[in-house]
């Protein structure tokens, strides 16, 4: 079930900021949690890639650290823009390899895609990207509908797509609920799936229909890892927060 003998990549084998980082985090979320990890070998041990998790709590961002970094990886996120030019923040941000982002006109979403997935390609890192822009507002917690960030960056440069889900996490800190520690090591699943294959030619910049397709082709599967992590059967339809009354806040991507 566990997928983590694997080598380390250089990132994690060579001194960087995620030493400290992981000295000071990976032993306290060992405490809270006992993350068990599944599919760990569909994600690459060294080149590109961009992993597509589900989000239903503040505290899930850190479990997908913990996992990435136990798989050999360093786990770099995407970040608002606006946050880079925080004192000391922007610094541990930039430090750490984050990736920008802000919120643009699709024109410019296609450049702004291309020159991260160069930039990804040129320096064999992955990156992780909330697909859905924020924590999901499903009722039953399942993922809702995706915005195209991670399909961009990864059509931009033929990245692999990689989805994976948790369960176990709203233990610790529900969505938008209070922060819970006992009992420890409270159980939590981390399960990586193969690549996404998106439905339009590698390279090729997509037209907006074609990026719908493969955002929904991402959440399907992801939606898919949580069902069987869940032992449940997702919803036939995903959630939209529009046709709800809902605001989408927090926006992680575009």
């Amino acid at each position: 079930m566990s997928h983590n003998r694997r080598r380390a990549s250089a990132e994690k084998t060579k001194p960087t900021p995620f030493w400290l980082a992981a000295a000071l985090v990976v032993p306290a979320v060992g405490l809270l949690a006992r993350i068990e990890i599944e599919g760990g070998e569909h994600l690459p041990e060294e080149g590109p890639y961009v992993l597509a998790p589900n989000h239903y709590s503040e505290f899930d961002p850190i479990v997908i650290a913990v996992a990435t970094w136990r798989l050999g990886r360093a786990p770099r996120f995407m970040a608002k823009e606006s946050l880079f030019r925080v004192p000391v923040v922007g610094a541990v941000l930039k430090g750490l390899g984050m990736i920008p982002v802000s919120r643009t006109t699709s024109a410019s979403a296609a450049g702004q895609a291309i020159s991260q997935a160069a930039e990804l390609v040129a320096d064999g890192r992955g990156v992780i990207v909330y697909p859905e822009g924020s924590l999901t507002r499903e009722p039953d917690l399942w993922p809702m509908r995706g915005k195209s960030g991670a399909v961009r960056v990864a059509a931009a440069g033929d990245i692999p797509i990689i989805p994976v889900a948790t369960w176990g996490v709203q233990s610790i800190l529900p969505r938008y609920g209070k922060f819970s520690a006992w009992p420890l090591r409270k159980r939590i699943r981390v399960r990586f799936g193969p690549r996404v294959e998106l439905p339009f030619e590698p390279g090729v910049t997509p037209s907006p229909t074609q990026l719908v397709a493969g955002t929904d082709a991402v959440m399907a599967r992801i939606s898919g890892l949580l069902g069987e992590l869940r032992g449940e059967t997702p919803p036939a339809e995903r959630w939209n927060p529009g046709q709800h009354g809902q605001k989408e806040t927090g926006r992680l991507e575009p």
